[in-house]
């Protein structure tokens, strides 16, 4: 039994392959590299280099690796690149997960964990907002979410599939053992952004946008350690395998911090000073958005071990110090297109 990670490649699916693997697991990734990298997934996982609306390629890795589980992180994830181009964001979101649902439900595969965000909420009224909250995305991203979840709850109701679907929203730090990290090949998260420029790499950082209804007038969000949301995962596909029912929950810590809080707080646990620039909103972003995640912890039995900013940015600023000391890691010469450990296992990533 072996359990398929989409998106495995990137920043949050490579916290959960280790994850999975210090749990014992048998872990396949399937990733497009679009935006992963082969190095981030560790020697001995097969690296699978396609996309998940493929559906022949995914139909033969279920088959050939008995995946008797999916978790599905590939998509994605730029709120104003999705405003910009929705139509991209409605096919790599919405289409291939419709695909590889049906590859599921085709194939047997009882289990499906959903990467989903809480951009399906919009701008709500109540903070911290729960689960029963009305889905009132404001961006084509959040939309794309929204969309798959629904296609999850009626092949659940007509084929019997079981899903989790967790919806959180700024995901930051890095594996404690600095073991993977965010190495986005476009940064677009504050932390990430932040800590670059606390190590030089960046001249400065910039607020988009400083008017908001918040007591400083910047986004306030609901920051989670990545490693506690590769644990929500794995405790969710554990309830699934012991019988449990499908759910949606919230993952979050239930509190928030404003863009300018963040900044404060990287600046005191890199000890450096850098520019901070106020430019315009960006298009997409609420003011607020604060996930009420009780419902996780009691279904699922979820206990987060690094509810702490300071802790979060710390862990973000060591990887990103590793990063400069050692360049760029190597590709992963084993798993490059058309050169998979065996041919069947290769296939040629979307170009975009």
């Amino acid at each position: 039994m072996t359990v398929l990670v989409t998106g495995g490649a990137g920043y949050i699916g490579s916290h959960m392959v280790l994850e999975l693997l210090d749990a014992g697991a048998r872990v396949v990734v399937l990733d497009d590299l679009s935006t992963g990298h082969d190095w981030a997934v560790p020697q001995g996982v097969p690296l699978i280099v396609g996309e998940t609306g493929d559906q022949a390629l995914v139909t033969r890795l279920i088959r050939e690796h008995r995946i008797s589980a999916i978790i599905h992180f590939a998509a994605s994830i730029v709120v104003p690149d999705s405003v910009r181009d929705p139509l991209a964001y409605y096919r790599n979101n919405t289409v291939n997960s419709r695909a590889l649902i049906e590859c599921a439900v085709e194939n047997k595969v009882r289990d499906f964990i959903f990467s989903s965000t809480a951009a399906v909420y919009g701008n709500p009224v109540e903070i911290p907002v729960k689960e029963d909250a009305p889905a009132q995305p404001i961006s084509p991203y959040g939309w794309s979410k929204l969309m798959t979840e629904v296609m999850l709850r009626d092949a659940s109701r007509a084929y019997g599939l079981r899903y989790v679907i967790l919806r959180y929203f700024n995901v930051a730090g890095a594996d404690p053992q600095c073991r993977s990290g965010q190495t986005s090949k476009v940064s677009t998260h504050l932390i990430k952004i932040a800590v670059e420029t606390a190590v030089g790499i960046r001249p400065k950082i910039e607020v988009f946008g400083a008017d908001y209804p918040t007591p400083d007038g910047t986004c306030i969000r609901d920051y989670i350690h990545v490693s506690d949301l590769a644990r929500a995962h794995s405790d969710a596909l554990r309830h699934l395998r012991t019988g449990g029912p499908s759910a949606t929950l919230n993952c979050g810590y239930g509190h928030g911090f404003s863009v300018l809080e963040v900044i404060d707080m990287v600046k005191r646990v890199s000890g450096a000073d850098f520019k901070v620039d106020i430019g315009p909103r960006r298009a997409g972003d609420p003011a607020q958005i604060v996930a009420a995640s009780e419902q996780a912890r009691a279904v699922l039995g979820w206990q987060p071990r690094f509810d702490d900013l300071a802790t979060i940015v710390g862990h973000a600023l060591a990887w990103e110090r590793k990063l400069q000391a050692q360049g760029v890691p190597p590709t992963r010469a084993a798993t490059k297109v058309g050169q998979a450990p065996a041919a069947k296992d290769s296939a040629r990533p979307r170009r975009r």
